[in-house]
């Protein structure tokens, strides 16, 4: 497994206090912050939302999204629906959001990351397939070229709805610090195939430094090693 395993009673709990201490040891005034989707993100950043208090400036934060389904802005499978109710508008300000927008091809968002040129922090998830961001075991996203930040993708098995607009391993590398968030038996398959070094999306993840931050059930008997 490339990065570190962290298993933890309270996966959100976890995710807020290392959010918190990536802000407060950021190198630059700004602190570049990209959100993921699913369960397990909506419950860390309604937590972040509710415990983060005044540890973070959020005046300070700039928001980015590491894939988006395309859909429409408000629809309930949108990423940018779940950030902006579990996070956006429980603090109420931050310094920018950039949502992923599919109309505008990918284009636009390849030029801000590229801009951007470092992530503090991307939070991503974990398939129960072992895809992560929106990138699927077999779909052309996997192979991307190096020089590619951002791309449209679908997951070829069909498992996974909507084409999507995603960060490719190149993007999400670009961080100084990425978090995958596990939690529940469902998962467990998946992390212990991420863990194996097995060819799966999740683990090809690469960062300046990579924390995965696992409960009891996901990880199973990983717990023991």
């Amino acid at each position: 497994m490339f990065g570190d395993l962290v298993i933890v009673d309270d996966v959100p709990g976890e995710f807020t206090e290392r959010v918190i201490e990536a802000f407060l040891a950021r190198p630059d005034d700004t602190f570049a912050l990209s959100l993921s989707g699913g369960d397990t993100a909506r419950r860390c950043y309604e937590r972040l939302a509710d415990e983060a208090g005044t540890q973070i400036d959020w005046w300070k934060v700039d928001v980015y999204w590491g894939d988006e389904r395309c859909v429409p802005a408000d629809h309930p499978d949108s990423n940018y629906r779940l950030g902006r109710e579990a996070l956006l508008d429980r603090i109420g300000v931050a310094n920018a959001h950039y949502p992923m927008r599919c109309e505008e091809g990918a284009d636009p968002y390849q030029l801000r990351v590229g801009e951007l040129g470092k992530f503090d922090l991307v939070h991503l998830g974990l398939g129960a397939d072992g895809h992560t961001a929106s990138l699927f075991t077999g779909s052309e996203a996997m192979n991307a070229d190096p020089g590619r930040l951002v791309v449209f993708n679908e997951d070829p098995s069909g498992r996974n709805r909507w084409p999507r607009m995603t960060l490719t391993f190149a993007g999400i590398a670009r961080a100084r610090l990425v978090i995958v968030t596990v939690m529940g038996e469902d998962k467990r398959d998946a992390l212990a195939a991420v863990a194996r070094g097995e060819d799966v999306p999740g683990a090809r993840i690469r960062g300046t430094r990579v924390v995965w931050l696992a409960d009891e059930a996901a990880a199973g008997d990983l717990s023991e090693t």
